[in-house]
């Protein structure tokens, strides 16, 4: 039972994480000054659909990799980590967060090379945790 809770934390912070940005919630004046005055490279990158889609994608593929690994489907869970190890980078991303997409490359990878459930388990939480930290990093608040 307690590999589900953490099974479905994990769903849900990767879907709260890749959540398109939310537009016009507050008006600047509500909005605390740290948040008020974000870069405006990233308003353009999330105005672009094709980078949203792109990040939808990821989001998608670590719904797919937790679904797989909480059905005890190993193959299916390594299938989907394959296309966040490997797919093409998006080229609207920023410099400034390549090491993030590269860390969570990297976790893909262990959900690949991973022995067992528990081992890819353990590294698509981490997964969870790169994309959040991501998102946390460039201003974009889940919704």
């Amino acid at each position: 039972m307690k590999w589900h809770m953490i099974l479905v934390i994990g769903f849900v912070l990767s879907v709260t994480g890749c959540a398109e940005k939310e537009q016009g919630s507050m008006d600047e004046a509500q909005m605390p000054a740290s948040e008020a005055a974000l870069p405006t490279v990233v308003d353009e990158v999330w105005q672009n659909e094709a980078f949203v889609a792109h990040m939808h994608l990821h989001a998608e593929a670590l719904d797919d990799l937790n679904f797989a690994l909480a059905d005890g489907d190993l193959d299916a869970a390594k299938a989907s980590a394959n296309w966040l190890s490997t797919h093409d980078t998006e080229s609207e991303i920023q410099s400034d967060w390549l090491p993030h997409l590269y860390r969570m490359r990297a976790e893909a990878e262990a959900v690949e090379a991973a022995p067992d459930i528990e081992m890819a388990q353990a590294a698509a939480l981490r997964i969870t945790v790169q994309c959040q930290q991501c998102h946390a990093a460039v201003g974009i608040r889940p919704l």
